[in-house]
């Protein structure tokens, strides 16, 4: 098995976990912590028996991740590693780990809120700060504080704000690891982009492609960006192979845009935040940053959710940067000028602040709190937002005027659905 970065800070990782009951472990893309560190627990002893459930924000790094740690003990999907996404599940009766994306994790929670037969949570890519994410966390530290002083939960992330997670788990220790990054050389532009952002794109590619070589990955705000892109693209040249990369692809077709390119052909991917992290595609030492990226904002007045393109945190574009760095040197051409980048939140907000509360609502309803503040959150739900999250449940009948579930309630709470929906 090759050494990875990672591998340094396990014998730490696992002392402070012997000792305590959770940990904050930080490392940088590449570092080889998504895959290594359920693998080097599985002989622990305070684990015994049981299982290692590793959080995943994302359906194709949840394969990936299994796909990966599966190869490494020479096994196939089910035996000692499994995955649970939404429609695909690969487990066995004697899986050890398995990759869940947060969706899924949530509902275990809810069906079984002592985890039994669970002796370890990780929390990969925790500075994502998804919703399902959130609630998990705060609902998996109030099951370790109340329930389940044995269970072990792992927090990780290559760009964490670490100093407020780790308090919130109790003051558990941070650990840091190297990561393996080949040099990465940073362009900007001289000015600001005029244009449609797919032209801009396009001629980045194309100048990329002459200046460079090797395979190129595209950051893009969404699936509308991606495919006119990818027309511009159509005369990119014969030994070019343009991938679109986005969560609603087909499996085939997300393995095709990770693939290595066939001997003497280039690959440019096309992909949204998706392939910030967790991933490693192949061959790609040239990534191509627009800058942008499209997150939900929910607007309480007409109750309707849109996608914002926004522009990226300073620790998205870092994370980004170094996808050109995980194989070999890279280059990196960020579409805004240098003084620009100052200008750029250091992370990005958690979706909590921003987003529709209502599923969020009904799950912590679900979970039997009646007072949402009551949850150890690390960023608590805006009051105003999550009242008007109420008023509509209340309205729906999935919740009383105690904010307790109701039986229609609790018939709501089907994954991947509104409760307006699910009220149908």
């Amino acid at each position: 098995m090759d050494s990875l970065p990672v591998d340094e800070a396990l014998p730490r990782l696992k002392a402070e976990l012997q000792a305590r009951n959770a940990v904050v472990l930080v490392a940088p893309p590449g570092a080889g912590k998504t895959t290594r560190v359920p693998l080097a627990l599985l002989d622990a002893p305070w684990l015994g028996k049981n299982k290692i459930v590793v959080q995943e924000p994302r359906r194709l790094a949840a394969r990936a991740a299994a796909r990966r740690m599966a190869a490494t003990l020479g096994e196939a999907f089910g035996a000692t590693v499994g995955y649970r996404v939404r429609l695909d599940t690969k487990v066995g009766p004697r899986t050890r780990i398995e990759v869940v994306t947060d969706g899924l994790f949530l509902r275990m929670l809810q069906d079984d809120p002592s985890l039994d037969g669970v002796g370890c949570v990780i929390f990969d890519e925790l500075h994502e700060r998804g919703l399902e994410t959130d609630l998990s966390f705060a609902v998996v530290r109030e099951v370790q504080t109340a329930l389940r002083d044995d269970l072990r939960v792992i927090a990780m992330s290559a760009t964490l704000d670490s100093g407020p997670v780790s308090e919130r788990l109790g003051g558990a220790e941070i650990v840091e690891s190297r990561g393996r990054m080949f040099p990465v050389e940073t362009r900007y532009l001289d000015r600001a982009p005029a244009g449609r952002i797919e032209d801009v794109v396009a001629s980045a590619v194309r100048r990329a492609l002459a200046e460079e070589r090797g395979s190129v990955l595209v950051f893009l705000p969404g699936v509308g960006e991606i495919r006119r892109v990818e027309e511009r693209l159509r005369d990119a040249g014969g030994d070019v192979d343009v991938a679109p990369l986005y969560g609603d692809l087909s499996p085939a077709e997300q393995e095709r845009a990770l693939a290595p390119s066939p001997a003497g052909r280039r690959k440019v991917v096309l992909a949204t935040s998706i392939a910030e992290t967790s991933l490693t595609i192949e061959g790609v030492r040239l990534v191509i940053d627009s800058g942008q990226m499209r997150v939900p904002r929910f607007a309480p007045r007409t109750g309707m959710t849109r996608l914002e393109a926004v522009k990226v945190s300073q620790a998205s574009a870092d994370q980004r940067r170094g996808r050109a760095g995980r194989l070999e040197p890279g280059v990196c051409y960020r579409l805004w000028p240098e003084e620009q980048q100052r200008g750029l939140l250091p992370f990005t907000p958690p979706e909590i602040l921003d987003a529709d509360l209502a599923t969020l609502a009904l799950e912590i309803a679900a979970w039997g709190a009646t007072d949402a503040a009551s949850l150890p959150w690390l960023t608590p739900p805006p009051a105003a937002s999550l009242a008007a999250a109420r008023a509509l449940l209340l309205d729906l009948g999935a919740i009383d005027g105690t904010s307790a579930i109701t039986a229609l309630g609790r018939a709501m709470t089907r994954p991947g659905q509104h409760p307006r929906i699910a009220h149908l």
